[in-house]
C-alpha cells in the first residue's frame, strides 16, 4: 500500500502542477509506469483508487483521463460516506453547517447584488405560516442554497448542498412535530434576508448561527429520551 500511496501522490502532483489538466489523457500504462518508476500492479491500484474518488475516469478500450475535477463531482465520495452513517451523525452535519453558513451569510451581505437580493426576498415572500411541509422544505433548501451560492465558491456550495441533502428528514420531522416551526423558519429567514439586503454582515452571520443552532438544539432534545437513551 505504501508504494501505491506514493503513486497516487505523484499522479496528484502531476495534476496539481499542471502536467495533467482536467480532460487530459494519461500516458499509456507502460509509459506512465516507467515515468513514475512503478510496477504495473501498483499503478493499476493507484488508478483504481483515483477512479473511485472521481479524479480519474477509466474508459475501457480508450484510456484513462483526468475528470473535470468539478467540486460537485469530487464531493460525491462524501455523499456516499454520509449515506453510510447513522441518524446520530445528522447532529454533526448540522454542527458543520453552523460553522460554515454564518460566514457564507456574512459574505453574501457584502457581495450580493440588487438582483440576487431581490430573488432572495422573493423566495422568502413565497412562504408563510400556512405553507405545507413539502413546500417549506423546498423553500428552506432554495433559501440556503442562494445565500451560499452568492459566495462564489464551488467547493463550499457543493459541501453545504451535500450536508443539507442529508438533513432533509430532520427538517421534515421538525416541521411536522414542533409547534410553530413553520412560522419560526419563515420569520428567521426573513430576518436573515433583511440583514443581507442591508449589507450588515455581522447581523447576517449572527442570525444564521441562531437559525441553525435552533434546529440543532431541537433535534438533540427530540432524539434523546428523558432516560438518556435514543428515541426509536
Amino acid at each position: 500500500m505504501a508504494v501505491t500511496d506514493d503513486v497516487i501522490f505523484r499522479i496528484k502532483e502531476m495534476i496539481r502542477t499542471g502536467d495533467l489538466a482536467p480532460g487530459d489523457r494519461l500516458p499509456p500504462e507502460k509509459e506512465l509506469g516507467e515515468l513514475l518508476g512503478a510496477s504495473r500492479n501498483s499503478l493499476r491500484e493507484a488508478v483504481k483508487a483515483l477512479e473511485v474518488i472521481r479524479v480519474l475516469d477509466v474508459r475501457r478500450g480508450d484510456g484513462t483521463y483526468v475528470t473535470s475535477l468539478e467540486p460537485s463531482m469530487l464531493l460525491e465520495v462524501m455523499n456516499f460516506a454520509a449515506d453510510l452513517h447513522s441518524d446520530d451523525s445528522v447532529l454533526e452535519m448540522f454542527a458543520v453547517r453552523r460553522m460554515l453558513e454564518p460566514q457564507a451569510a456574512a459574505q453574501a451581505a457584502r457581495v450580493m447584488d440588487a438582483q440576487a437580493i431581490a430573488d432572495l426576498e422573493r423566495e422568502v415572500a413565497s412562504v408563510s405560516e400556512e405553507t405545507d411541509t413539502d413546500a417549506l422544505v423546498r423553500h428552506d433548501s432554495d433559501f440556503h442554497r442562494a445565500i451560499v451560492a452568492a459566495v462564489g465558491n464551488g467547493y463550499l456550495s457543493s459541501l453545504v448542498e451535500s450536508l443539507a441533502a442529508h438533513t432533509v428528514r430532520a427538517r421534515v420531522w421538525r416541521a411536522l412535530t414542533q409547534d410553530g416551526a413553520t412560522g419560526r423558519t419563515v420569520s428567521e429567514h426573513r430576518a436573515i434576508a433583511q440583514a443581507i439586503a442591508a449589507g450588515d454582515s455581522e447581523l447576517a452571520a449572527a442570525l444564521m448561527t441562531a437559525h441553525i443552532a435552533g434546529i440543532e438544539s431541537w433535534l438533540r432534545e427530540a432524539t434523546v429520551a428523558p432516560t438518556g437513551t435514543a428515541q426509536p
